[in-house]
């Protein structure tokens, strides 16, 4: 597939980087707005801002270049993690996981965690967008409002499907390409157990009960296409979009109930830049309820707790976190297959109970072993994972201060399967794993079945808080809503302090039903809407 766009010349590289280093070096000490975090939903605010040629955006990024083989080489995407590329977080031990304390990834590089994950685009389901909808009391964020945005926004490779795809945007979306043994199994197998195959994840699939279909990725002549790829890069030659790299936002300036600025750490030293217009966050779950609080926005009682004034009382910030948790049920290979592309090219979404609403249940089919460290002594040398997991958990953890220190990571209180109905939902996860794994589809690929295996009560619920590990879609912790909990209005601005936004996966009042990626896009579009429409821009 040979796609070339004009930012994939030599010669706009050239121009780009020329650009940018004027800009670097003239910084200016205020801009109309300032976008704090280069990730999938900052990518695209920052994008929007600057297609106004009048208006002067800075786009910070407390990460470097996605010029690294981890980031765009899709097949190495595992190598991003516990690298440079990423934060390096790490939950707090947690008691319905054995005490384990969880490795929580997330993007430290442009692109933030479009740069570093599965590339994998999964737009929710129906119901997720009717239920951002009715909690913000705007039917803008209603499935039908939304999918049109992404019928916008999509450059689609696949089938044609004009009710539900769109071609001509900014995000190439591709089929995964010659998916493997292993991928094609998977549907087999979903059918020969009564699960509904499609052509896609993407539309008429999300509609309804759920299914299994090859992976939509975001992959453009063999390297990762991230949202800053797709969105932002191709403007790095415009003298009113500013990229500033290797600063990390400690705090919003607020003056008088209104944000006037940012403060930033920079080669160890202090920037305040100002925004004229406004600023927005977009930090991702874990970052932006830390610089609310350390700039005063928060729970009144725990931002006295470490001295900081109060600004604005929020309850909310932090609280209400979530995450997808997984369960790596593992195949042994009878002989060994290389994976394919990014080495995930099936998914499934279904229910656990037929009278739910929705899909509850999320499975990425992963093509090489992936254990938990507890569970690592029983996996195969060469196999295939069902990583499967709860796509609505009802569990919810917390993002907290660990000190008022400006570049102090936060306290993660993950809290995955503290509610009882969290663990019978991943036992029955385990359980559809199983029958999927072990019907007749996978007999020519598959020597045995390396983990769990039939167990008793006791030993499944072990294995359940030994196996369990994140999907890396930490979200909800500054969630949008009109109850005392809510952080942002449905334009994602910030209760109780002027100019100032969020535009993050933190804002969801609940998490998506399947990889958060294609949604935390969305949010950049609405949040850019929002901003364009209140300055007349």
């Amino acid at each position: 597939m040979n796609d070339v766009l004009p930012s994939d010349l030599p010669e706009f590289a050239d121009r780009a980087a020329a650009n940018q280093r004027r800009l670097n070096e003239t910084l200016r000490r205020s801009y109309d707005f300032i976008v704090c975090g280069a990730g999938s939903s900052g990518s695209v605010v920052a994008r929007r801002l600057a297609e106004n040629p009048s208006v002067a955006v800075l786009l910070i990024e407390a990460g470097g270049s996605d010029e690294v083989p981890t980031v765009m080489d899709p097949a190495s995407w595992p190598g991003n993690l516990g690298s440079a590329t990423d934060w390096g977080f790490v939950a707090e031990p947690n008691p319905h996981l054995n005490g384990r304390a969880l490795p929580m990834s997330m993007g430290k590089v442009v692109g933030g965690g479009s740069s570093i994950n599965v590339m994998l685009w999964a737009r929710g389901h129906r119901s997720d967008w009717d239920f951002f909808a009715e909690q913000s009391g705007d039917e803008s964020w209603g499935y039908d409002s939304v999918s049109k945005i992404f019928r916008e926004i999509e450059n689609w490779q696949g089938t044609p499907d004009p009710r539900h795809r769109g071609t001509g945007g900014p995000v190439f979306v591709q089929p995964s390409p010659d998916p493997g043994p292993a991928a094609l199994a998977m549907l087999d197998a979903a059918k020969e157990i009564g699960i509904p195959t499609f052509e896609s994840p993407n539309g008429e699939m999300m509609e309804g009960d759920g299914g299994c279909a090859i992976t939509d990725i975001l992959v453009r002549n063999g390297r990762r296409n991230s949202i800053f790829r797709a969105y932002t890069y191709p403007f790095l030659d415009r003298p009113n979009l500013t990229l500033l790299t290797g600063t990390q936002v400690s705090r919003i300036l607020i003056e008088h109930g209104r944000a006037v600025g940012i403060e930033a750490m920079r080669d160890g030293r202090a920037l305040r830049i100002g925004a004229a217009r406004e600023v927005v966050l977009a930090l991702g779950a874990i970052q932006t309820p830390a610089v609310l609080m350390r700039s005063g926005v928060g729970d009144e009682n725990e931002l006295r707790a470490f001295d900081i004034p109060v600004v604005q009382h929020l309850p909310g910030v932090g609280q209400n976190l979530q995450d997808h948790v997984s369960f790596g049920c593992i195949w042994e290979y009878r002989e060994p297959v290389a994976p394919r592309n990014t080495g995930n090219a099936a998914t499934l979404y279904w229910k656990s109970q037929a009278a739910l609403e929705s899909p509850d249940l999320l499975f990425c089919q992963v093509e090489f072993p992936v254990p938990s460290p507890e569970t690592a002594g029983g996996a195969p040398a060469h196999g295939w994972t069902m990583f499967a997991g709860l796509a609505l958990p009802k569990s919810r953890g917390r993002v907290r201060l660990r000190s008022a220190e400006p570049l102090a990571a936060p306290r993660i209180e993950a809290n995955m399967l503290s509610h009882p109905d969290d663990l019978k939902t991943a036992i029955a996860c385990v359980d559809l794993c199983r029958s999927l794994g072990n019907t007749r589809a996978f007999e020519p690929l598959v020597a045995r079945e390396s983990m769990p295996g039939p167990l008793d009560a006791t030993e499944m619920e072990r294995f359940v808080r030994d196996s369990a590990v994140t999907y890396w879609h930490q979200t909800c912790s500054a969630k949008m809503g009109r109850d005392a909990m809510s952080v942002v209005d449905g334009t994602l601005r910030v209760y109780g302090v002027d100019r100032l936004r969020i535009a993050d996966g933190s804002v969801m009042p609940r998490i998506t039903t399947g990889n958060t990626m294609a949604p935390c896009v969305i949010i950049g579009e609405k949040a850019a809407r929002s901003l364009r429409e209140a300055h007349a821009i």
